[in-house]
C-alpha cells in the first residue's frame, strides 16, 4: 500500500478553533468578537473535512453508533460542503481568495471560478454560496454546512433549505459570527449552550487577548486602538465598539429604523410567549412579492388596544395559491386580510388583479392605504408601544424587523432616509402595512372634503 502524500497547509489555528476542530458533533454555534478568524477556521474545518476519510468516518460512528460499515462507507462518497455567507458577492470578494490560498498546495486539486468551487482529488468538493437567494440553495445533498454571519442570513435559509440538504449525510452544520443585539444567532448560542448534542462557543476580545501571542495580540491590539480613535473623531459609536468587539447585545443594529422601539419591547418584556385567543379574530397582513419573498404577519387586536403578533409566515418562490393554501390550513378564527393597494394592478399574462385571482381561491382582502414611505414608518414607531410578539411563531418576521435599515451615504457621512431592500425589507414592509391599516376612525371616518381622516397613534392622515 502506498504511503499517504503528506501536505503541508498553512493554517495555524488559533486557541479558541482548536476546540472547534476537535468535535465530533453535528452542531457548532461560534459566537466571537470581530477578527477572531472565524472565516479562515470554518473553511479550513471544512477542508480538513474533505480530505480525511478516517476524521469524518469518527464524527459519522459518533452520531450513528448503530449504523452498518457498508452504509458508513456510501456516506463518504462525493461529500460537498457549503460555506454560506450573507451575499453572492460577499463571498466572492472575502472568501474565495482565502479558500483558494488553503487549497492551492494541495497536488490535483482543481478551482471553478464561476462556481467558487474547489474540487479535490478524491471527489470531494467545497462551494461558496451566498444566502441572498434561498431558493437557489436547493439542491445536493451535504456533508457540512457553515453559515458565516449567520445574524444577517435569512431565517428560513436554514430551516426551510439547508437542513433538509444535510439529512442524506447526516452532514453536520455550524452557525458563526458576530452578534448583532438579540438576534437569531444570539437566540441559537443560548438554545445550544447547554445541549451536549452542540459545541458552543461565546468569546469576546478578552478572551483572545488573554490566549494568543504574537501577530495575533498585534493586529487586534492595532484594530481596538484604530476603532477608539475613529469614536473620539465621532466617526464610529462607542455601543458599535462594544458590539463588535464584546458582543453586547443592547446595542441595536447601527442604522436600523426601529431599533429604539424593539429594543424598549424587549426591556418591557413584550417579545415572550404570545399564545393565540381563540375569543379573538385573527387578522393577516401581507407583503406581496413578484420575484422576491412574500411576507404574512398574523395579528389579533384587544379592546385595551394591545397588538399581539402570534404568528409569521414567509418564502419566495411560491405563488399566491400556496400562501392562500398556509393561510387557510392554520386553525385560527379569521377577522380581515389586508394586502398593499398594488394588488389591484392586472397582471399582463392574465388580466386580472391578483385582488380577484385571491378571491377565485377563498380569500377576500382589504387594501392598506397608500401613504409616504416615511409616514408608514413612523407609524411603525407608534404602533410598537403596544405591540406585543411570540418569540418563537413570530420570530423571523421580528429578526426582518431589527435588521431593517436605513441605506448609508459614504460621500456625506451619514444615513439616508431611503431603506436598504435585502431579505428584511420584505417583513418590515407587510408590517409597515399593518401599521398603516391599524387605524382608529375619527368622526366614525366622515368624509370631508371628499377624503377620510384617519388617526394612526397619536398621528392623523388624510387618506
Amino acid at each position: 500500500m502506498a504511503e499517504p502524500t503528506i501536505v503541508e497547509i498553512q493554517y495555524r489555528p488559533r486557541v479558541w478553533a482548536r476546540g472547534l476542530h476537535q468535535h465530533l458533533k453535528r452542531w457548532a454555534v461560534l459566537v466571537l468578537h470581530r477578527r477572531a478568524g472565524k472565516t479562515t477556521a470554518v473553511l479550513n474545518h471544512h477542508q480538513r473535512a474533505a480530505l480525511d476519510d478516517h476524521w469524518e468516518m469518527k464524527r459519522l460512528l459518533t452520531n450513528l453508533p448503530g449504523a452498518e460499515p457498508d452504509q458508513l462507507v456510501a456516506l463518504l462518497k462525493n461529500r460537498v460542503y457549503w460555506h454560506v455567507m450573507p451575499t453572492y458577492s460577499q463571498a466572492k470578494k472575502t472568501g474565495w481568495e482565502m479558500l483558494k490560498d488553503y487549497a492551492r498546495p494541495i497536488p490535483g486539486v482543481r478551482f471553478n471560478e464561476s462556481e467558487l468551487l474547489v474540487v479535490y482529488p478524491n471527489g470531494s468538493r467545497i462551494q461558496l454560496v451566498g444566502g441572498d437567494s434561498p431558493d437557489s440553495l436547493r439542491g445536493p445533498g451535504l456533508s457540512g454546512v457553515s453559515l458565516d454571519e449567520y445574524s444577517q442570513i435569512p431565517p428560513n435559509v436554514f430551516s426551510e433549505v439547508l437542513s433538509k440538504s444535510l439529512a442524506d449525510h447526516v452532514g453536520y452544520g455550524i452557525f458563526s459570527g458576530t452578534i448583532k443585539g438579540t438576534d437569531q444567532l444570539y437566540k441559537t448560542y443560548h438554545e445550544a449552550k447547554d445541549d451536549p448534542e452542540w459545541f458552543s462557543l461565546w468569546q469576546t476580545v478578552d478572551g483572545s487577548l488573554a490566549t494568543e501571542e504574537g501577530a495575533t495580540i498585534l493586529a487586534l491590539t492595532q484594530a481596538m486602538s484604530d476603532d477608539r480613535r475613529l469614536i473620539e473623531k465621532g466617526l464610529m459609536l462607542q455601543a458599535d465598539y462594544e458590539q463588535e468587539w464584546y458582543l453586547s447585545s443592547s446595542a441595536a443594529i447601527r442604522g436600523a429604523w426601529w431599533g429604539a422601539e424593539l429594543g424598549q419591547c424587549d426591556t418591557e418584556g413584550r417579545i415572550t410567549g404570545v399564545p393565540y385567543d381563540p375569543g379573538l379574530p385573527v387578522d393577516t397582513t401581507w407583503d406581496l412579492g413578484v420575484d422576491d419573498a412574500t411576507s404574512i404577519w398574523f395579528s389579533q387586536s384587544t379592546r385595551g388596544g394591545e397588538i399581539r403578533l402570534i404568528d409569521y409566515y414567509e418564502a419566495s418562490g411560491e405563488g399566491l395559491p400556496h400562501f392562500i393554501k398556509k393561510v387557510k390550513d392554520k386553525s385560527y378564527v379569521w377577522g380581515t386580510h389586508w394586502a398593499p393597494h398594488d394588488i389591484n394592478v392586472r397582471e399582463l399574462g392574465t388580466g386580472k388583479s391578483r385582488l380577484e385571482t385571491a378571491k377565485a381561491l377563498g380569500l377576500k382582502f382589504q387594501t392598506v392605504p397608500s401613504i409616504p414611505f416615511i409616514d408608514g414608518i413612523q407609524a411603525v414607531r407608534l404602533l410598537l408601544q403596544n405591540c406585543w410578539f411570540d418569540e418563537t411563531k413570530a420570530g423571523p418576521g421580528l429578526n426582518a424587523l431589527r435588521n431593517y435599515r436605513k441605506t448609508w451615504n459614504s460621500r456625506i457621512n451619514e444615513f439616508t432616509a431611503q431603506p436598504i431592500h435585502d431579505w428584511a425589507s420584505h417583513g418590515a414592509d407587510a408590517f409597515r402595512y399593518l401599521a398603516v391599516r391599524h387605524k382608529t376612525p375619527v368622526d366614525k371616518q366622515q368624509k370631508r372634503g371628499g377624503k377620510a381622516a384617519f388617526a394612526i397613534g397619536e398621528r392623523a392622515w388624510l387618506g
